[in-house]
Protein backbone atom coordinates (compact mmCIF):
# COMPACT_ATOMS: atom_id res chain seq x y z
CA UNK A 1 0.00 0.00 0.00
CA UNK A 2 0.69 3.81 -0.08
CA UNK A 3 0.28 6.46 1.59
CA UNK A 4 0.07 10.23 2.13
CA UNK A 5 1.72 10.71 5.49
CA UNK A 6 4.44 8.68 7.00
CA UNK A 7 5.52 8.71 10.69
CA UNK A 8 7.43 6.52 13.19
CA UNK A 9 5.65 3.42 14.69
CA UNK A 10 4.84 4.93 18.71
CA UNK A 11 6.39 3.20 21.67
CA UNK A 12 4.65 1.06 22.95
CA UNK A 13 3.78 1.84 26.97
CA UNK A 14 4.84 -1.01 29.14
CA UNK A 15 0.98 -1.73 30.72
CA UNK A 16 -0.36 -1.30 27.20
CA UNK A 17 -1.54 -5.03 27.10
CA UNK A 18 -2.55 -5.19 30.65
CA UNK A 19 -5.94 -2.92 29.76
CA UNK A 20 -6.54 -6.03 27.26
CA UNK A 21 -10.24 -7.37 28.79
CA UNK A 22 -11.06 -11.15 28.98
CA UNK A 23 -11.67 -11.68 25.40
CA UNK A 24 -14.97 -14.24 25.26
CA UNK A 25 -16.66 -11.42 26.51
CA UNK A 26 -19.32 -10.69 23.31
CA UNK A 27 -21.93 -8.58 24.96
CA UNK A 28 -25.24 -11.07 23.94
CA UNK A 29 -23.70 -11.62 20.00
CA UNK A 30 -22.79 -15.76 19.78
CA UNK A 31 -19.37 -15.54 17.95
CA UNK A 32 -17.59 -18.50 18.21
CA UNK A 33 -14.21 -18.08 19.70
CA UNK A 34 -11.23 -16.75 17.73
CA UNK A 35 -7.54 -18.06 18.36
CA UNK A 36 -4.75 -16.06 18.23
CA UNK A 37 -2.44 -19.03 18.71
CA UNK A 38 -4.05 -20.67 15.32
CA UNK A 39 -3.35 -17.67 13.57
CA UNK A 40 -0.33 -16.88 14.86
CA UNK A 41 0.73 -20.28 13.19
CA UNK A 42 -0.81 -19.76 9.89
CA UNK A 43 1.20 -16.60 10.00
CA UNK A 44 4.44 -18.25 10.75
CA UNK A 45 3.62 -21.00 8.37
CA UNK A 46 3.06 -18.30 5.30
CA UNK A 47 6.45 -17.17 6.37
CA UNK A 48 8.14 -20.38 6.16
CA UNK A 49 7.83 -20.04 2.40
CA UNK A 50 10.05 -17.18 2.41
CA UNK A 51 9.45 -14.16 0.14
CA UNK A 52 6.03 -14.16 -1.88
CA UNK A 53 6.35 -12.06 -4.99
CA UNK A 54 4.82 -12.33 -7.95
CA UNK A 55 6.70 -15.05 -10.62
CA UNK A 56 8.22 -16.29 -7.45
CA UNK A 57 8.41 -20.25 -6.45
CA UNK A 58 7.23 -19.40 -3.07
CA UNK A 59 4.40 -17.43 -4.16
CA UNK A 60 3.24 -20.56 -5.94
CA UNK A 61 3.77 -22.71 -3.08
CA UNK A 62 2.49 -20.17 -0.65
CA UNK A 63 -0.89 -20.01 -3.15
CA UNK A 64 -1.52 -23.89 -3.29
CA UNK A 65 -1.51 -23.89 0.81
CA UNK A 66 -3.90 -21.02 1.39
CA UNK A 67 -6.04 -22.51 -1.57
CA UNK A 68 -5.92 -25.94 0.56
CA UNK A 69 -6.58 -24.31 4.15
CA UNK A 70 -9.34 -22.29 2.83
CA UNK A 71 -10.83 -25.28 0.72
CA UNK A 72 -10.93 -27.31 4.01
CA UNK A 73 -13.56 -24.91 5.40
CA UNK A 74 -15.64 -23.01 2.68
CA UNK A 75 -19.04 -24.62 1.22
CA UNK A 76 -17.18 -23.64 -1.75
CA UNK A 77 -13.91 -22.49 -3.20
CA UNK A 78 -12.83 -20.93 -6.29
CA UNK A 79 -10.52 -18.52 -8.06
CA UNK A 80 -9.97 -15.51 -10.03
CA UNK A 81 -6.78 -15.67 -12.62
CA UNK A 82 -4.95 -12.85 -14.03
CA UNK A 83 -1.69 -11.69 -15.75
CA UNK A 84 0.63 -8.50 -15.28
CA UNK A 85 3.06 -7.64 -17.77
CA UNK A 86 6.49 -6.25 -16.44
CA UNK A 87 10.17 -6.27 -17.43
CA UNK A 88 9.40 -7.95 -20.72
CA UNK A 89 7.36 -11.07 -18.28
CA UNK A 90 3.68 -12.24 -17.86
CA UNK A 91 2.89 -12.94 -14.21
CA UNK A 92 0.27 -14.92 -13.24
CA UNK A 93 -1.84 -13.83 -10.38
CA UNK A 94 -4.36 -15.83 -7.94
CA UNK A 95 -7.17 -14.06 -5.83
CA UNK A 96 -8.51 -16.93 -3.74
CA UNK A 97 -11.77 -17.33 -2.90
CA UNK A 98 -14.09 -19.23 -0.37
CA UNK A 99 -17.67 -18.98 -0.01
CA UNK A 100 -19.47 -19.43 3.53
CA UNK A 101 -23.33 -20.04 3.90
CA UNK A 102 -23.66 -20.46 0.00
CA UNK A 103 -27.57 -20.05 0.09
CA UNK A 104 -28.01 -16.43 1.95
CA UNK A 105 -29.56 -13.26 0.90
CA UNK A 106 -26.93 -10.59 2.35
CA UNK A 107 -23.11 -10.96 1.69
CA UNK A 108 -20.19 -9.43 3.00
CA UNK A 109 -17.07 -9.53 1.78
CA UNK A 110 -13.36 -9.89 3.77
CA UNK A 111 -10.12 -9.47 2.63
CA UNK A 112 -6.19 -9.72 2.75
CA UNK A 113 -3.44 -9.39 -0.01
CA UNK A 114 -1.21 -12.70 0.13
CA UNK A 115 1.82 -11.44 -2.27
CA UNK A 116 4.52 -10.05 -0.33
CA UNK A 117 6.93 -7.06 -1.89
CA UNK A 118 9.81 -7.88 -4.17
CA UNK A 119 12.10 -5.21 -2.77
CA UNK A 120 12.64 -3.57 0.83
CA UNK A 121 12.46 -0.31 -0.82
CA UNK A 122 11.96 1.30 2.79
CA UNK A 123 16.00 0.27 3.60
CA UNK A 124 18.02 3.01 3.92
CA UNK A 125 21.09 0.64 1.88
CA UNK A 126 20.94 0.35 -1.63
CA UNK A 127 21.95 -3.49 -1.36
CA UNK A 128 19.19 -4.10 1.24
CA UNK A 129 16.38 -2.33 -1.02
CA UNK A 130 17.04 -4.53 -3.68
CA UNK A 131 16.06 -7.61 -1.77
CA UNK A 132 12.47 -8.95 -1.40
CA UNK A 133 10.62 -8.76 2.37
CA UNK A 134 9.62 -11.68 4.23
CA UNK A 135 6.02 -10.11 4.71
CA UNK A 136 5.06 -11.25 8.30
CA UNK A 137 2.78 -8.47 9.26
CA UNK A 138 2.33 -7.11 5.31
CA UNK A 139 0.78 -10.05 3.89
CA UNK A 140 0.61 -12.95 6.17
CA UNK A 141 -1.35 -11.14 8.83
CA UNK A 142 -4.16 -10.53 7.36
CA UNK A 143 -4.31 -13.43 5.68
CA UNK A 144 -4.03 -15.25 8.83
CA UNK A 145 -6.69 -13.69 10.64
CA UNK A 146 -9.23 -14.63 7.45
CA UNK A 147 -8.29 -17.98 7.49
CA UNK A 148 -8.77 -18.73 11.30
CA UNK A 149 -12.32 -16.65 10.70
CA UNK A 150 -12.77 -19.15 7.88
CA UNK A 151 -12.29 -22.08 10.26
CA UNK A 152 -15.12 -19.86 12.80
CA UNK A 153 -17.80 -19.60 10.20
CA UNK A 154 -17.67 -23.18 8.84
CA UNK A 155 -17.94 -24.05 12.88
CA UNK A 156 -20.80 -21.52 13.25
CA UNK A 157 -23.11 -20.19 10.25
CA UNK A 158 -22.93 -16.81 10.43
CA UNK A 159 -26.58 -14.55 9.91
CA UNK A 160 -25.37 -13.17 6.28
CA UNK A 161 -23.47 -14.80 3.74
CA UNK A 162 -18.83 -14.21 3.68
CA UNK A 163 -16.63 -14.30 0.77
CA UNK A 164 -12.96 -14.41 2.07
CA UNK A 165 -10.76 -13.50 -0.59
CA UNK A 166 -7.12 -13.96 -0.28
CA UNK A 167 -5.97 -11.40 -3.30
CA UNK A 168 -3.03 -11.27 -5.18
CA UNK A 169 -0.57 -8.60 -6.65
CA UNK A 170 -0.83 -5.85 -3.61
CA UNK A 171 2.45 -5.42 -2.88
CA UNK A 172 4.21 -5.87 -6.68
CA UNK A 173 4.88 -2.60 -8.33
CA UNK A 174 7.26 0.74 -7.74
CA UNK A 175 3.48 3.00 -7.97
CA UNK A 176 0.25 2.76 -7.46
CA UNK A 177 -0.19 1.93 -10.85
CA UNK A 178 1.85 -1.66 -10.81
CA UNK A 179 0.00 -2.20 -7.22
CA UNK A 180 -3.61 -3.65 -6.11
CA UNK A 181 -3.26 -5.91 -9.32
CA UNK A 182 -5.86 -8.67 -8.21
CA UNK A 183 -8.27 -6.43 -6.36
CA UNK A 184 -8.65 -4.27 -9.53
CA UNK A 185 -9.22 -7.26 -11.39
CA UNK A 186 -11.57 -8.21 -8.95
CA UNK A 187 -13.78 -4.89 -9.06
CA UNK A 188 -13.63 -4.45 -12.93
CA UNK A 189 -15.30 -8.01 -12.99
CA UNK A 190 -16.66 -9.06 -9.60
CA UNK A 191 -20.33 -9.90 -10.70
CA UNK A 192 -18.80 -12.26 -13.14
CA UNK A 193 -16.26 -13.68 -10.60
CA UNK A 194 -19.11 -14.41 -8.53
CA UNK A 195 -21.77 -15.88 -10.66
CA UNK A 196 -20.95 -19.37 -8.95
CA UNK A 197 -22.58 -18.66 -5.92
CA UNK A 198 -26.40 -18.72 -7.05
CA UNK A 199 -27.75 -16.73 -4.63
CA UNK A 200 -25.43 -13.85 -4.65
CA UNK A 201 -26.20 -10.43 -5.88
CA UNK A 202 -24.30 -7.88 -4.16
CA UNK A 203 -21.98 -7.23 -1.52
CA UNK A 204 -23.49 -5.02 1.27
CA UNK A 205 -19.94 -4.26 2.47
CA UNK A 206 -16.21 -5.28 2.24
CA UNK A 207 -13.75 -5.34 4.50
CA UNK A 208 -9.91 -5.16 4.02
CA UNK A 209 -7.42 -6.19 6.57
CA UNK A 210 -3.97 -5.44 6.23
CA UNK A 211 -0.74 -4.98 8.39
CA UNK A 212 -3.14 -6.23 11.84
CA UNK A 213 -0.20 -8.29 13.35
CA UNK A 214 1.99 -5.57 14.94
CA UNK A 215 3.07 -6.54 18.98
CA UNK A 216 2.14 -2.64 19.45
CA UNK A 217 -1.09 -2.45 17.51
CA UNK A 218 -2.84 0.82 17.09
CA UNK A 219 -5.36 0.71 14.36
CA UNK A 220 -6.54 4.42 13.51
CA UNK A 221 -9.66 5.05 10.94
CA UNK A 222 -7.86 5.08 7.46
CA UNK A 223 -9.22 8.11 6.30
CA UNK A 224 -10.52 7.15 2.36
CA UNK A 225 -12.29 4.58 4.30
CA UNK A 226 -14.38 7.03 6.88
CA UNK A 227 -15.32 9.38 3.72
CA UNK A 228 -16.71 7.26 1.39
CA UNK A 229 -18.18 4.09 3.90
CA UNK A 230 -18.29 6.01 7.17
CA UNK A 231 -20.94 3.58 8.27
CA UNK A 232 -18.81 0.96 8.03
CA UNK A 233 -16.53 2.05 9.98
CA UNK A 234 -19.00 2.60 12.85
CA UNK A 235 -20.08 -0.83 12.21
CA UNK A 236 -15.82 -2.08 13.11
CA UNK A 237 -15.37 0.51 15.55
CA UNK A 238 -18.49 -0.34 17.48
CA UNK A 239 -17.83 -3.59 17.94
CA UNK A 240 -14.19 -2.93 18.89
CA UNK A 241 -15.41 -0.87 22.07
CA UNK A 242 -18.28 -3.39 23.17
CA UNK A 243 -15.32 -5.95 23.21
CA UNK A 244 -13.44 -3.24 25.78
CA UNK A 245 -10.68 -2.93 22.59
CA UNK A 246 -11.17 0.64 22.94
CA UNK A 247 -7.25 1.45 22.87
CA UNK A 248 -6.28 -0.91 19.85
CA UNK A 249 -8.86 0.51 17.55
CA UNK A 250 -8.41 4.34 18.37
CA UNK A 251 -11.22 6.97 17.40
CA UNK A 252 -9.45 9.47 15.01
CA UNK A 253 -8.88 9.24 11.24
CA UNK A 254 -4.66 9.65 11.42
CA UNK A 255 -3.86 8.54 7.43
CA UNK A 256 -5.12 8.24 4.46
CA UNK A 257 -3.92 5.18 2.75
CA UNK A 258 -3.76 4.09 -0.98
CA UNK A 259 -4.75 0.04 -0.46
CA UNK A 260 -7.09 -2.61 -1.82
CA UNK A 261 -9.88 -1.27 -0.83
CA UNK A 262 -9.90 1.60 -2.84
CA UNK A 263 -10.11 -0.14 -6.16
CA UNK A 264 -13.55 -2.17 -4.96
CA UNK A 265 -14.87 1.16 -3.87
CA UNK A 266 -14.50 2.45 -7.69
CA UNK A 267 -15.86 -0.68 -8.31
CA UNK A 268 -19.15 -0.19 -6.76
CA UNK A 269 -18.14 -2.13 -2.86
CA UNK A 270 -18.03 -0.09 -0.16
CA UNK A 271 -15.34 -1.55 1.50
CA UNK A 272 -13.31 -0.29 4.07
CA UNK A 273 -9.70 -0.70 5.56
CA UNK A 274 -8.67 -1.90 8.57
CA UNK A 275 -4.81 -1.34 8.76
CA UNK A 276 -2.14 -0.56 11.71
CA UNK A 277 0.07 2.15 9.58
CA UNK A 278 2.10 3.12 12.64
CA UNK A 279 4.84 0.15 12.08
CA UNK A 280 8.66 1.22 11.72
CA UNK A 281 8.58 -2.02 9.59
CA UNK A 282 7.10 -1.40 6.45
CA UNK A 283 8.40 -2.11 3.69
CA UNK A 284 11.90 -3.53 5.07
CA UNK A 285 13.63 -6.79 5.48
CA UNK A 286 12.65 -6.57 9.64
CA UNK A 287 8.91 -7.21 8.78
CA UNK A 288 9.30 -10.91 10.22
CA UNK A 289 7.44 -13.01 12.49
CA UNK A 290 9.08 -11.97 15.95
CA UNK A 291 7.39 -8.18 14.86
CA UNK A 292 3.97 -10.08 15.32
CA UNK A 293 1.75 -11.32 17.72
CA UNK A 294 -1.05 -13.75 18.55
CA UNK A 295 -2.63 -11.26 20.74
CA UNK A 296 -2.93 -8.54 18.00
CA UNK A 297 -3.96 -11.31 16.06
CA UNK A 298 -6.98 -12.50 18.47
CA UNK A 299 -8.14 -8.49 18.76
CA UNK A 300 -8.48 -8.05 15.26
CA UNK A 301 -10.03 -11.51 14.80
CA UNK A 302 -12.65 -10.99 17.50
CA UNK A 303 -13.59 -7.03 15.97
CA UNK A 304 -14.62 -8.67 12.74
CA UNK A 305 -15.78 -11.77 14.30
CA UNK A 306 -18.56 -9.74 16.45
CA UNK A 307 -18.80 -7.61 13.39
CA UNK A 308 -20.57 -10.57 10.99
CA UNK A 309 -22.18 -12.43 13.80
CA UNK A 310 -23.96 -9.40 14.96
CA UNK A 311 -25.31 -8.92 11.20
CA UNK A 312 -29.20 -9.06 11.83
CA UNK A 313 -31.03 -12.68 10.75
CA UNK A 314 -32.05 -13.05 7.20
CA UNK A 315 -33.90 -15.84 5.56
CA UNK A 316 -31.99 -17.89 2.90
CA UNK A 317 -32.78 -17.98 -0.30
CA UNK A 318 -34.49 -21.10 -1.29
Amino acid sequence: MTFSIRKPAAVAAAAAWLTLLISGCTGGVDAPNFSGENAFKLLKRQCDFGPRPLGSDAHGKTGDYLASVLTQYADKTFEQRFTHKAGGRTLAGRNILGVFGENRKRWVLLLAHWDTRPVADEEVDSERAGRPIIGANDGASGCAVLLELARLLHDKRAPVGVVVMLVDGEDYGSSPDEMFLGSKAFAERWREVMRPVKSFSKFEYGILLDMVGDKDLQIHKEQSSAQAAPRIVSKVWSSANDLGYRKFFLSDAKYWVQDDHQPLLVGGIKCIDVIDFDYAYWHTLEDTVDKCSPRSLKIVGDVIARTIYSEPDAQPTR
